[in-house]
């Protein structure tokens, strides 16, 4: 199988091509920047490996939750793409594509492994989902949420968690705080990538989790994108 992936709902900009179990990615932390790269890298990713956009056979993203720009910039790429060459999308949740980068913090490799993803969604909150890692698959274990750092909540009582994502850094890190003893390890710098996206959406590829490119909806979680100006300027008093 061929398959294009972009994830851009972050301050990362990602895009990687799998091609029967091989993956190559272009990777940069580029705040905006993911218009002006990400269109370059597909093309550039296709030209190095000798594919033409024709034997593609599906397209992957990041459907969010993140950045409302960065989201929407995905989306609108591989419909364009998608709608050109009659390919259906798949779209993964980008905080399953994010606790994928858990595996570089768990030095024993146990499976199943227990990952709280969190991103920094600005004003004030957090988008958060807890999610257990079998082989290269990112298992949901709640919804996916937003919340104020202090108020995510990780499933159970126990311990052994790993944490990733920005969210760990929002609000001088208030949501390990609140769960002190829970993690193992957390890495507050972890952002998604194109080539975890890439292996997650093979399977869901797999399990028929593909759709037309018209049907393909963002997650945002929640209504609000913007604050207005006012906001923003109570939140710097």
């Amino acid at each position: 199988m061929n398959l294009l992936a972009l994830e851009t709902s972050t301050e990362a900009c990602s895009v990687a091509l799998w091609l029967d179990g091989e993956v190559r990615e272009r990777y940069e932390l580029a705040p905006r920047r993911h218009a002006e790269l990400s269109l370059p890298w597909a093309e550039q990713l296709l030209a190095q490996a000798g594919i033409k956009r024709s034997q593609l056979d599906a397209i992957a993203i990041g459907r969010g939750p993140g950045a409302f720009t960065g989201v929407r910039l995905a989306i609108a790429i591989a419909q364009g793409i998608a709608l050109a060459l009659d390919r259906p999308i798949v779209p993964v949740s980008t905080l399953a594509v994010l606790a994928m980068r858990a595996r570089a913090l768990d030095v024993a490799h146990t499976d199943p492994q227990r990952v709280f993803a969190a991103i920094d969604a600005r004003m004030g909150e957090v988008y958060t989902a807890a999610f257990e890692l079998r082989g290269d698959e990112a298992i949901a274990l709640d919804d996916e949420t937003v919340v104020a750092p202090d108020a995510a909540v990780v499933p159970g009582r126990d311990g052994g968690w790993f944490g990733v994502g920005t969210g760990f850094a929002a609000a001088e890190g208030a949501l390990a705080q609140v769960q002190a003893g829970r993690f193992a390890a957390i890495d507050p710098t972890a952002l998604p990538h194109a080539a975890d996206l890439a292996r997650l959406a093979v399977l869901a590829h797999a399990r028929g989790e593909a759709v037309a490119p018209e049907l393909v909806e963002p997650a945002y979680l929640r209504n609000k994108v913007a604050l207005t100006i006012a906001e923003q300027a109570a939140l710097r008093k």
